[in-house]
């Protein structure tokens, strides 16, 4: 169903005489006629019932026709827009990030991001990064937060914050492997993604022989476990800061640097709000980790 064909219905509607709305229009009446005839067919109705000198709508005529003008106006409206260099247009993204960071930074800072762009709507996405990644090159997810290793050269990505961890416990002693032997290494998964901060930054990356090893999925939980003295972990320190200023955890081996990571606004590319993205990530830059 095309504009111009709703055009000649309305300006026949107005007239209820073909001839003069074709002038409207600017077409031949045999032209006019064929339009009318074929926006019938599509419909699969009468509009019109016509005489050789005067047309009248019919009921299904006279039900279209505030849909069509609404059309019109509508169809005029996007020119208008589309015009309109100066028009701000609202947009919506979704971020995705796991759920520790969505609660204690993220969705505390959506009131102050609403503010600076008040045409931008935010949603929040929570999950694991694997999640995160294959969604977002889904495209059921603008972008990402994540710290994870890219690999892909199908996304582009904004540093948003430096990651800094420690290793921490409560009361235990570590100076180095020697003293875990009666100890529980507390990770997110068994490839021990947090711990290897540590591992990595050592001259020797063998790995260490802990007593036991347990896998929690997320750093909140870890951050449980360690605070309940049940073992030692590797966590973000600002996901600590708190606990280590109270004294509620202790960093062990305070005086080896771990290996340090980031935190990035990621998107795959092409995207078409990329400039929105990257403005987003200037706003996210200046909002400190909490």
């Amino acid at each position: 169903m095309d504009i111009d064909s709703l055009k000649c219905f309305s300006a026949a509607a107005d007239t209820l005489n073909f001839r003069a709305a074709s002038r409207r229009v600017a077409l031949s009446p045999g032209a006019f006629s064929e339009r009318i005839r074929r926006l019938e067919e599509e419909l699969g109705t009468r509009l019109f019932d016509r005489t050789t000198r005067r047309a009248q709508l019919t009921d299904a005529g006279r039900r279209l026709l505030p849909h069509a003008r609404q059309l019109l106006r509508d169809a005029e409206r996007c020119r208008e827009i589309a015009q309109d260099t100066a028009a701000i247009v609202p947009y919506e993204l979704t971020i995705g990030t796991r759920f520790e960071l969505g609660i204690s930074w993220l969705a505390p800072s959506i009131a102050q991001l609403q503010e600076q762009a008040p045409e931008r709507t935010i949603h929040l996405y929570m999950g694991d990064s694997p999640d995160l990644m294959a969604r977002m090159q889904r495209g059921e997810i603008d972008a990402a937060v994540t710290s994870t290793r890219l690999t892909s050269g199908t996304v582009r990505y904004a540093t948003l914050h430096n990651e800094d961890y420690a290793f921490v416990g409560t009361t235990q002693r570590v100076r180095g492997p020697n003293d875990v032997h009666d100890l529980t290494l507390i990770d997110v998964s068994s490839d021990l993604p947090l711990f290897r901060y540590l591992l990595d930054a050592l001259p020797d990356a063998s790995p260490w022989p802990f007593e036991k090893q347990m896998y929690m999925g997320g750093i909140a939980a870890i951050r449980y476990q360690v605070l309940e003295g049940v073992g030692v972990a590797v966590l973000p320190r600002y996901f600590i800061r708190d606990d280590l200023a109270s004294g509620r955890m202790r960093e062990l081996m305070p005086d080896q640097a771990l290996r340090e990571d980031a935190f990035r606004l990621v998107w795959r590319v092409p995207h078409p709000f990329e400039p929105e993205l990257v403005k987003l990530a200037e706003e996210l830059r200046a909002i400190p980790l909490k």
